[in-house]
């Protein structure tokens, strides 16, 4: 194998090894609501975040591929996202493994520990 091979062997394992960026485990107060139902938020705190997607617990089951608007608990502007999963957790709670779409979101400009 030379070279070339190598590398893009490495490039293939990576683009089917399921995630490719690092989550971090930061907790970061955001508001979550179904793109359908804007008004019904409800504020939360994400489990692990990366640039584009976040695990976030709601208080309701969410189906896959519906879309959700995360927003930093600071008001910023909310992202929208899809559902990937959703788990159900103990005393009626659930985590969400939310993608986002389009863009990256940078966490670390409204919490400089993350940057």
């Amino acid at each position: 194998m030379n070279g070339t091979d190598t590398t893009r062997s490495r490039l293939e394992h990576r683009l089917f090894d399921g995630r490719i960026e690092k989550r971090l485990p930061v907790p970061v107060p955001v508001y979550l609501a179904s793109l359908r139902e804007p008004r019904g938020r409800e504020q939360t705190v994400t489990e692990n975040v990366s640039p584009h997607g976040t695990r976030v617990t709601s208080k309701r089951s969410w189906r896959p591929g519906e879309e959700a608007l995360i927003a930093l608990g600071t008001g910023e502007f909310p992202q929208v996202g899809r559902v990937v999963y959703c788990e159900r957790k103990t005393e009626g709670r659930f985590c969400l493994g939310v993608e986002f779409l389009g863009r990256s979101v940078s966490w670390g400009e409204s919490f400089p520990a993350l940057a």
